[in-house]
């Protein structure tokens, strides 16, 4: 995948350095020790990113000034306040292992920060003050002189200034496997070819270079400056907090209003201020973290099961909403792995005299050997039998081919193998029917369009050419000519299995798999092909450094393929569609892919990804397949599902019961409930919520991405809100003008049937079916229930009186009865007029 991100080709010219090009006369003795001293305190230490941070308390600060974390901090001393130790208990601690959680994010870069630092070399051999020697790599400096050999790791990003059989293996920037060619000569149009990149290593040859860049300037800089740095809002982060905005603004108004009214009526200020944050309290959601972390850990032991590692269980809800997947190609969709394809004639047809040959030049190959090599002599084992290595004319990138002579049974002969372009300009001949024949224009341009068919299709493509030798000392490239075309070999770095059957299932789901690929668009366009995925046009990186945001985020909505593009332009293409609404998730494998991975809203680290993409990753996969992350989406859906429940559950009922007090406190000559019945009631109905992460999901709710939808639950609450507080007002006529009840008996009549009402709703709400056609969970409906029988049996006990009850007539309970049933019915209708059409229908 080769990087199309732009280069730097001199330092700003306020430095007083030179332009990547420009020849001088200190490059035979290198920078004086005088000059490297002042430059390194010009420019710093040759760190990738400088090592300042935040301090931990202040981090841990910042996380606990989030509105939600501080409305139940709030709830929290209200709780103590009235006696409920318990209560504020559960609150504080669950907002402080929310804070731990975000706080062991940062750290978590901060080690994935570290592995980046310690992949560079640790010294680098420059020319210093004429003098070749070896010094600490993060005191190299721009315009050092430094040398490259097979196996070092380049300290800085240079250009090239001399260059002899220079092969560097960038896959940690650009994703590709093969080792990229690096030349000297490179032209101006083509920059990457004569510029190598800091944390790279050179697999073969040697080079001499000037240092253009060091730390943070460089491009392995850049990647770990956008590692460190904080991660972008996730889909989970931005529902919390408007969740959170709702409840401030309700809680707000609600309890203001309340107080108000208390103390106009002149009632007691203290008993009015109690009643008045009970309320606030019985509003706010304290067992949200509670339910919403057993509901993700469960689906995060789920996912354990089947090989996928979730790294905070926040990553579970977002895998759930997720509409559109980003992929890498190399590691990913493909196994990484280069494999030999098919042997052709030069008309395309079948011979494996091509890859006979070809394994033969492979096997005598001097130096270290490509993955197209490899792939070779796995396709043709111990076919140099028999044979003797006369003599080897090594690659070179003016040839771009390396031919070897061999012998066997006295006879000698010369095969080459390389870039068919280059292979071609040497044969005269060709086989046809097993006989020599001369290689006209016709024969010549069929081969010509075969070799450019094969690449159109995403196959890297070699060529292979022969003729016997003569018996000599030596031979040279000048001995490759009047040769012979056998035929080409192509190459394919295959598909995962069940990768095509997983992407459309996905696409079933309504996830949309997006290709991201710094390879060629005619490999991205052959695997689309492979992989069932509708390649339509597709974007180059050369087209997004030419658009705006505004205009990216538009085509990358259309466009499914994205061919030859940076690290950097990944980043970018995902913020886009971040920006058109879209809930993005990125899979990579490689250090390029780090910064993708935290710029999605869930980064997914494929089976064989490097530990740093791992460290930036939210999920990390163990093995292979998109099959399980079919299994993962579904099981965040379902997760998203249950946590859904509480929510509609909590801002309907609880918005109804204080809608009911509000307007009781204002008509009621004494408040219509006590702070600590309210709290006590607040506390059997979320007990009763528990079990929510062990329930049943519709079939229909997996069948599409699931978000957060602060406008629907504000419907819902405005809608059920005030049917409940319909019941509500209805209870309390009868307790008044039928009933003639006291303050105790009120108390203790709305208590239970509040209590019954938005408990039992439970079992309507959290199905989008008819409820008596899903089944719940056999826990959800035991705590139900007991949760019921507990309210109603209190004002029976010995501690009722401790608690402001008392036994109600038994007529009580026929109404209670009637009552519940026909609001049950009504909420029923109001979820399918108002909750199903959306949660059914696609987001």
């Amino acid at each position: 995948m080769t990087s199309s991100s732009p280069f730097r080709e001199s330092a700003p010219s306020s430095s007083g350095l030179l332009a990547a090009d420009e020849p001088t006369d200190f490059i035979s003795a290198g920078l004086s020790s005088e000059t490297a001293t002042e430059r390194l305190r010009t420019f710093g230490a040759n760190e990738p990113v400088s090592d300042r941070s935040r301090h931990a308390l202040l981090q841990f600060l910042t996380v606990l000034a989030q509105p939600l974390p501080l409305i139940l901090l709030i709830a929290a001393i209200v709780s103590s306040f009235v006696g409920q130790a318990i209560d504020a208990g559960i609150i504080v601690a669950m907002v402080l292992v929310s804070a731990a959680v975000d706080f062991y994010q940062t750290y978590r870069s901060r080690v994935a920060m570290e592995k980046l630092r310690n992949l560079v070399a640790p010294t680098a051999t420059t020319l210093r003050d004429g003098v070749w020697i070896e010094i600490d790599r993060r005191t190299i400096v721009p315009d050092d002189i430094i040398r490259l050999s097979a196996g070092d790791l380049v300290p800085a990003d240079a250009v090239l200034l001399t260059a002899r059989d220079l092969y560097v293996q960038e896959a940690m920037l650009t994703g590709e496997s093969l080792p990229s060619e690096k030349e000297a000569k490179a032209t101006v149009a083509d920059r990457r070819r004569n510029q190598v990149y800091l944390g790279t290593s050179v697999t073969s040859g040697i080079a001499t270079a000037r240092v253009l860049a060091t730390g943070s300037g460089t491009e392995f800089g850049d990647i770990v400056t956008k590692l460190t740095s904080s991660q972008e809002e996730t889909e989970f982060d931005r529902g919390l907090k408007h969740f959170a905005y709702l409840i401030t603004q309700v809680v707000f108004f609600l309890v203001l209003f309340v107080l108000v009214a208390s103390l106009a009526m002149h009632r007691n200020t203290f008993e009015s201020l109690l009643f008045a944050v009970a309320l606030a309290v019985g509003l706010t959601p304290e067992l949200l973290p509670v339910l919403t972390s057993v509901t993700l850990a469960k689906g995060a032991a789920r996912l354990a099961e089947k090989k996928v590692i979730v790294k905070h269980l926040s990553a579970i809800q977002n895998l759930g909403s997720i509409d559109i997947l980003c992929s890498d190609k190399t590691g990913t969709l493909t196994s990484g792995i280069m494999s030999f394809d098919r042997s052709l004639n030069r008309n395309g047809e079948i011979d494996r005299t091509v890859l006979e040959l070809a394994a033969l030049n492979s096997c005598f190959e001097t130096g270290i050997r490509s993955p197209l090599d490899s792939a070779i002599l796995a396709a043709e084992p111990g076919g140099q039998k028999g044979h003797i290595k006369c003599d080897e004319v090594p690659f070179d990138f003016e040839r771009r081919r390396l031919s070897v002579v061999v012998e066997k049974d006295g006879l000698r002969r010369i095969i080459t193998k390389g870039s068919p372009e280059s292979i071609l300009l040497l044969c005269d001949l060709c086989r046809e029917r097993g006989q020599s024949v001369a290689l006209s224009s016709a024969m010549r341009i069929q081969a010509q369009r075969v070799y450019e068919d094969l690449s159109s299709n995403g196959y890297r493509v070699l060529a292979v050419a022969s003729k016997p030798a003569v018996v000599k000392g030596s031979y040279s490239s000048a001995d490759e000519c009047a040769m012979e075309l056998v035929g080409f070999l192509t190459f394919v770095d295959p598909p995962l299995p069940g990768t095509a059957d997983a992407i459309r299932e996905l696409r079933q789901d309504g996830v949309l798999v997006k290709i991201i690929t710094g390879d060629s668009p005619f490999v991205a366009k052959y695997l689309c092909h492979e992989v069932g995925i509708e390649a339509g046009e597709i974007l180059l990186g050369d087209d997004l450094e030419r658009m705006t945001d505004t205009a990216l985020s538009v085509r990358a909505d259309q466009a499914n393929v994205f061919a030859r593009v940076s690290p950097a332009q990944k980043t970018r293409i995902l913020r886009a569609l971040r920006m058109r609404g879209h809930v993005v998730g990125f899979i990579g494998d490689g250090i390029n892919d780090a910064p993708s991975l935290r710029a999605a809203d869930i980064g997914i680290a494929a089976p064989k990804a490097v530990d740093v993409a791992r460290a930036a990753a939210d999920i990390i996969l163990l093995e292979p397949g998109y099959r399980i992350l079919h299994e993962g989406v579904r099981e965040g859906r379902t997760a998203f599902g249950n946590v859904m429940k509480y929510l509609m559950m909590g801002t309907s009922s609880n918005f109804g019961n204080v809608l009911s007090m509000a307007l009781a406190a204002v008509v009621l000559p004494f408040l219509p409930m006590l702070p600590t019945q309210i709290l006590l009631n607040n506390f059997l109905y979320d007990l009763s919520q528990v079990t929510i992460p062990t329930d049943n999901v519709d079939p229909e709710y997996l069948d599409a991405p699931r978000r957060w939808d602060m406008r629907l639950v504000r419907r819902f609450m405005l809608l059920a809100g005030p049917v409940s507080s319909i019941f509500d007002l209805l209870t309390f006529y009868v307790l008044l003008h039928f009933l003639h009840a006291g303050q105790e008996e009120f108390h203790t009549g709305w208590f239970v049937e509040s209590l019954a009402t938005q408990t039992l709703v439970l079992l309507v709400i959290r199905t989008m079916r008819n409820p008596w056609r899903s089944k719940p969970s056999k826990p959800l409906v035991a705590s139900v229930l007991i949760c019921v029988s507990i309210g109603i049996a209190l004002p029976l006990t010995p501690i009722a009186s401790l608690l402001g009850f008392t036994p109600l007539p038994w007529s009580y309970f026929g109404f209670l009865v009637v009552a519940t049933t026909t609001y049950l019915l009504l909420i029923e209708y109001v979820k399918r007029w108002l909750v199903r059409p959306v949660l059914l229908g696609s987001v």
